[in-house]
């Protein structure tokens, strides 16, 4: 079973038959559906089911000749709300499956994101039909979690917040220009990235991380989508699967800048979030392109 099959409430499917059954119920039953034709000119479809509202299965394949659908593989999703990211986004499919990685170099996150395409198929259609590149795309980003802990926030006066704000508008300023070439942009944020390494270093011999770091968004692990996160809880929701009846916890969480959502099943979450707590866990990253309307 998929590893975050657990995050959207389903922590107690044991066998492949109680799996393919649901995965059944999903293609039957689906609350949406969609079908595009590849470059290669087959026929995919992609069939998603809510189990809570924006939690759900999707269950995807193609169809043959005969129109007759076959199953390739499934995932959970969270659909996020908003606008995480205006930047450029670079999409490539997998080498296994038809399914996609986006890539995303938001100044704010101050790493490249690789997340999991979520609702492919107009990527699909606009990439057969040759009207690739898009402009205007926009994405919204979201994630699942199986691991999560909160944490109690930091406190700050409104003098070192307005000194945290013009400095990572600062850091902003150069992050574009380094991106243009920039030599000097480089070199500050070069030596900015030591001194703060140095700082911290000194710093965590007498205190706590977590009092020294107050958001992050790194890399976890070999799988290229999954991220160590720390970021401040700016809205909770419990939401209950309707099949299981476990209740599922969706977090809106406001890391490095990105202001986005994620999953975590109440059974997995240690502590109890509130609005301005710290949320740190690790999470597999879903995006969804936003196309202009007009494409």
């Amino acid at each position: 079973m998929h590893k975050f099959m657990r995050s959207i409430g389903f922590s107690k499917i044991e066998s492949r038959k109680k799996l393919q059954e649901l995965l059944t119920e999903v293609v039957v039953n689906s609350d949406r559906r969609a079908i595009a034709t590849n470059q290669d000119n087959l026929m995919l479809g992609e069939f998603c089911k809510d189990f809570a509202p924006g939690l759900g299965i999707a269950v995807c394949g193609g169809f043959d000749e005969e129109e007759k659908f076959t199953y390739e593989y499934y995932y959970p999703y969270l659909t996020g709300v908003g606008v995480t990211s205006t930047e450029d986004i670079t999409v490539e499919r997998h080498a296994e499956k038809d399914s996609y990685a986006g890539v995303c170099d938001d100044i704010n996150a101050g790493i490249t994101l690789i997340f999991f395409v979520k609702d492919s198929l107009p990527y699909v259609k606009a990439q057969a039909t040759g009207k690739l590149p898009i402009v205007g795309t926009t994405l919204t980003l979201s994630g699942l979690s199986v691991q999560g802990t909160v944490l109690l926030p930091l406190y700050k006066e409104e003098k070192q917040l307005n000194t945290v704000r013009q400095s990572r508008q600062e850091r902003k300023n150069l992050l574009a220009a380094a991106r243009q070439g920039d030599e000097e942009a480089i070199e500050t944020l070069t030596t900015d990235d030591m001194d703060t390494y140095n700082l911290i270093h000194k710093r965590a011999r007498r205190e706590d991380v977590f009092q020294i770091v107050d958001t992050y968004f790194m890399p976890y692990g070999v799988e290229c989508d999954q991220y160590s996160i720390l970021g401040e809880i700016v809205a909770v929701r419990i939401l209950s699967n309707e099949i299981t009846g476990e209740n599922v916890y969706v977090l809106t969480i406001s890391c490095n800048e990105l202001t986005f959502d994620i999953a975590i099943n109440i059974m997995d979450l240690m502590g109890e979030p509130q609005v301005g707590r710290r949320f740190k866990g690790i999470i597999w990253l879903q995006g969804h392109i936003n196309f202009p309307e007009n494409m």
